[in-house]
């Protein structure tokens, strides 16, 4: 058993008072000693002390108790708790064992670096410092920030990683959307773009594609024999 009953004075008088257990077992299920045991039921210990039914508390069962009757070698065993107690949170600023609080700094300026999204109230509650050392820290205005070296809270025990997990992600949740990136109507498509050059000094844009000089025409067939033919007339004519 590693914890031992709610008023073990009590449950130890109610079992004297109402089983047949050994005061060997009463001791070690009520984390008492086997003398202190023999003194309550001998009358000479807690005697304004007012028995207590671990069955009716949920710490024990019939069936524990008549298994450990029959068994003088057993030892009794608490019956797990039907209720679960979340652990109360904690509130203000962590406390930081004076053999690592020397380490603080170092822990900040590791935070400072690594997720600048936090707030200084959230490095507060993880390393248990105060917002003008943070500011400090940040502004390298620190007494010590030269010889300052980032080190990680949870590596050095002064924080646990689910607290860090929990505060980055809670940053990650208050931090203000990002706009999605809209494409600029006045974009030319690939095709425009191809053809039109650079615009001019002046702001406007020439074509690609220089004048047609009339040397850069190519004659067809026809055109070629059409002036063949008259040609060949004129010289008739003329003889």
């Amino acid at each position: 058993m590693s914890n031992a009953p709610l008023m073990p004075k009590a449950t130890a008088v109610w079992l004297v008072d109402n089983t047949a257990l050994s005061f060997d077992q009463i001791a070690a299920f009520c984390k008492l000693h086997p003398l202190e045991i023999k003194a309550i039921a001998d009358g000479e210990a807690a005697q304004g002390i007012k028995g207590q039914d671990p069955v009716m508390t949920g710490q024990l069962t019939r069936e524990e108790i008549e298994k450990a009757q029959k068994d003088p070698k057993y030892r009794l065993k608490l019956a797990p708790p039907k209720v679960t107690v979340p652990e109360a949170k904690r509130r203000g600023p962590r406390y930081t064992p004076v053999s690592k609080r020397q380490d603080r700094p170092n822990a900040i300026l590791w935070l400072v670096r690594n997720h600048p999204e936090l707030k200084d109230q959230q490095i507060v509650r993880l390393v248990g410092t105060t917002k003008p050392t943070i500011e400090a820290i940040r502004n390298r205005t620190h007494w010590n920030s030269g010889q300052l070296t980032p080190m990680d809270p949870v590596t050095l025990g002064i924080c646990k990683q689910i607290d860090l997990d929990f505060e980055v992600k809670k940053s990650a949740a208050d931090a203000p959307a990002q706009q999605e990136y809209q494409e600029d109507p006045t974009l030319l498509s690939p095709e425009e773009s191809l053809a039109t050059t650079p615009a001019d000094p002046f702001g406007n844009f020439k074509p690609t594609q220089k004048p047609i000089d009339d040397d850069d025409i190519i004659p067809d067939a026809a055109s070629v024999f059409a002036n063949f033919q008259s040609s060949s007339k004129d010289d008739d004519d003329e003889d």
